[in-house]
């Protein structure tokens, strides 16, 4: 697909900035284009740690929380902690119950199931909490919106405290938003219209480290938590700026020599921990995070927290590779579902549509949303999968910039039993009677150009190849890890001369190329996934979007070209 290339135009005293903390312009430009431009925040970036970490004491509601907690311990009031079944919810659940039962506490947890609770906690959960004689809830990585649930557990004496890191639901007339909280004792939540914390993009797990910390725990509890606070801050894809940076930074480094048993085992199960050269935020994302997500979506979430919470190695080694058998076969089932969902979009009219409404009877509803996401990918449109279940169908949506999902599927609200999300992602339910009309109702009134429906290349610095030393490829590397708000830099050169063009590797997808540059330099460029009708050509000029990287073969060093994109010049 042909996406449209733009080159970023923010101003500043690149130069000024590369003396004052010895970078490259080059660097120095990348930073301004993240957003990050005071001396303070440039020296976060490069240089902060653990130490930098703000004092959790300035969320508010923290101190409250922090008494009514110690309070429960010391009367043995029996403390319910209620998490989510993504890697944020098992991870955060994970350091509040370690936390709380090194504090000798009388503390258990649950996660709702998928499929049968939906998400956060609901009044089933209040009941069988009730049933069992618990007097404190605890939420985490969700609760913000459990109006009526909360509501439930105080009708009934129960003590609740909200710990969650998502928006505050609010009510919108003549252009003034009414923010709409839960009945909790205390909510944690930096999002609160009173909370003055410097840093806002924490994910769920990073405030149960806050409240942890909070609570008072060892410098090596903090190192131990902050491992599981830098998966979750990858998996969620929260902004990898701040102190989400810093611990995530912190967990690749870290997690190689793991004291958490059950993250011993899975790098091991997965291969992770045979690698050479560490870490990357990649493995996080598509390796250690799906294969704990895989047990909240075709098991239960309680697997995942179980393995991260056992201690005997054989038996978290058995229990890692159950979660490794579970994200195979949920990987096998997302890619049967999504040729399924590709036949369905290539064979029939849906491909002339602006959005997608692709209806997928058998696919498990737990898949929906990564089948819509590798749909949107494929063809940049507003995307919604759907399952059936008897005469309910249930989906997820994924948009893109140009298109908010959240404002068009209220637009034809009365379709849905229930609909809830965002921008950029939604999820709902509705007849299957109403299928067909959702369809002609969202692409009736889309609103999309073709401009809108054309992804956009942001270009970080138009930059000769010639310019790219080892030095420079290395200072641009210690900007990871990369991600949302922090993405990969992507250069730009032009009047590049193929010399030499293969196909290469097993499944030959592989192209190497020898390009010339306008000064005359021979230079070797990589481009992977690459279709043989669909790569540069022998003697043609091109202009390319790539990333510098560092090539080791048999002791020696040289800078290879990653190419992103390829257009050849006339």
């Amino acid at each position: 697909m042909q996406s449209e290339w733009r080159v970023y135009a923010k101003r500043a005293d690149f130069k000024a900035i590369g003396e004052a903390f010895h970078i490259d312009q080059v660097t120095a430009r990348i930073l301004v284009n993240r957003g990050i431009t005071t001396k303070e925040a440039i020296e976060e970036y490069l240089n902060g740690d653990l130490n930098s970490l703000h004092s959790p004491e300035l969320i508010y509601g923290m101190n409250e929380a922090v008494e009514i907690i110690r309070n429960k311990i010391a009367q043995g009031k029996k403390i319910r902690i209620v998490g989510d079944y993504d890697v944020d919810g098992i991870c955060s659940t994970t350091i509040l119950y370690k936390c709380l039962s090194r504090k000798g506490a009388d503390v258990s947890y649950i996660v709702p199931d998928r499929i049968i609770d939906g998400y956060g906690i609901n009044e089933r959960l209040v009941q069988d909490a009730l049933n069992d004689g618990v007097d404190t809830i605890l939420t985490c990585d969700n609760g913000i919106a459990a109006v009526k649930p909360v509501a439930f557990a105080k009708e009934h004496g129960m003590t609740v405290i909200v710990t969650d890191h998502h928006e505050i639901p609010f009510q919108e007339a003549n252009g003034k938003k009414t923010y709409i909280y839960p009945d909790a004792d205390v909510i944690v939540n930096v999002h609160q219209e009173k909370d003055s914390y410097p840093f806002k993009d924490l994910c769920g797990a990073g405030v149960a480290l806050k409240l942890a910390t909070a609570l008072g725990i060892s410098e090596d509890e903090v190192k131990e938590y902050a491992e599981l606070v830098g998966i979750a801050s990858v998996c969620d894809v929260v902004a990898l700026k701040g102190e989400n940076r810093i611990l995530v930074k912190y967990a690749l480094k870290s997690l190689p020599t793991t004291v958490n048993t059950g993250l011993q085992a899975l790098q091991e199960a997965t291969g992770l921990s045979e690698k050479e050269k560490g870490l990357t935020a990649f493995d996080f994302g598509f390796v250690i995070g799906p294969s704990l997500n895989a047990t909240g979506r075709l098991d239960s979430a309680m697997e995942g927290i179980s393995l991260l919470l056992e201690t005997d190695y054989k038996k978290a080694q058995a229990k890692a590779l159950e979660i490794r058998a579970i994200n195979e076969e949920r990987k096998q089932m997302t890619e049967d579902e999504k040729n399924k969902a590709l036949e369905m979009v290539e064979n029939s009219s849906i491909k002339d549509d602006h959005v997608l409404v692709v209806l997928l009877p058998e696919c498990h509803q737990s898949l929906a949303g990564i089948v819509a996401g590798r749909l949107k990918e494929e063809y940049y449109r507003p995307t919604l999968v759907l399952t059936l279940n008897g005469d309910i169908a249930k989906g997820s949506g994924r948009s893109i910039e140009a298109y908010d999902m959240f404002e068009k599927l209220s637009e034809c609200k009365e379709l849905f039993t229930a609909f809830g999300g965002h921008k950029m992602a939604a999820g709902f339910s509705l007849k299957k009677e109403n299928v067909d009309a959702l369809r002609e109702a969202l692409n009736k009134r889309d609103g999309l150009t073709e401009k809108d429906m054309t992804p956009v290349r942001w270009i970080d610095v138009p930059m000769p190849l010639d310019y790219a030393t080892i030095s420079l490829v290395e200072e641009i590397n210690a900007l990871e890890p990369f991600g949302a708000e922090n993405e990969k830099p992507t250069f730009a050169d032009r009047n590049l001369l193929v010399r030499e063009s293969r196909i290469v590797g097993k499944n030959r997808n592989v192209c190497r190329l020898r390009l010339e540059t306008s000064a005359g330099f021979l230079k070797t460029a990589v481009m992977f996934g690459a279709d043989t009708k669909e790569v540069p050509v022998s003697g043609s000029k091109i202009s390319m979007l790539y990333y510098p990287n560092i090539n080791e073969y048999m002791g020696n060093s040289s800078v290879e070209f990653i190419v992103k994109e390829f257009r050849t010049q006339s």
